[in-house]
């Protein structure tokens, strides 16, 4: 009975995947990005200044979101692949668990290019308005909002990849 309740949750979330976005669509107006802060993996505060003149994808995520673990390998590889290039991948989890749960998860996913980030009292998330996960934000180089996502997409899809390639190359 344990089995088949599984085996059924797992076939709603790939077949809820197939359905995912494939296109990431630019805001018609970039958007004024609040100023929040969050902590790195060591629990030294840090905020989107950090990054300053880069394109952040800035994504809120937990361990136990079933939809946030089956795209952190596309975030992931989306970071491999585009860190040299001006772009930079931001996972923020929203855990109570603090870092303990986010190690565990990223051993476990076999994360290998994304650092650890964590919004322990969900300020940051509260500020940009986000009410589930994953959220992803994507931020221009000029710090401004230029797109949105809410729930799951292909990040590594090649057109993803090309919208974010062309925030990279503009000015």
């Amino acid at each position: 009975m344990r089995r088949a309740c599984l085996l059924s949750v797992l076939c709603l979330l790939l077949s809820a995947w197939s359905a995912v976005a494939a296109d990431l669509a630019l805001n018609a107006q970039p958007k004024v990005v609040p100023a929040v802060a969050f902590s790195d993996r060591d629990g030294h505060p840090l905020g989107l200044d950090a990054f300053k003149g880069k394109v952040v994808v800035l994504d809120y995520w937990a361990t136990w979101c079933a939809p946030c673990r089956v795209e952190f390998p596309r975030l992931d590889a989306l970071q491999g692949r585009l860190a040299d290039k001006g772009a930079v991948v931001v996972a923020v989890s929203l855990d109570r668990g603090g870092m303990r749960v986010i190690d565990r998860f990223y051993d476990e996913m076999h994360v290998a290019h994304l650092a650890k980030y964590h919004d322990a009292d969900g300020s940051g998330a509260r500020a940009f308005g986000i009410f589930g996960m994953p959220t992803t934000v994507v931020i221009d180089k000029k710090g401004r909002e230029v797109a949105r996502v809410e729930g799951a997409i292909a990040w590594d899809s090649p057109d993803v990849v090309a919208v974010l390639e062309r925030l990279v190359a503009a000015d």
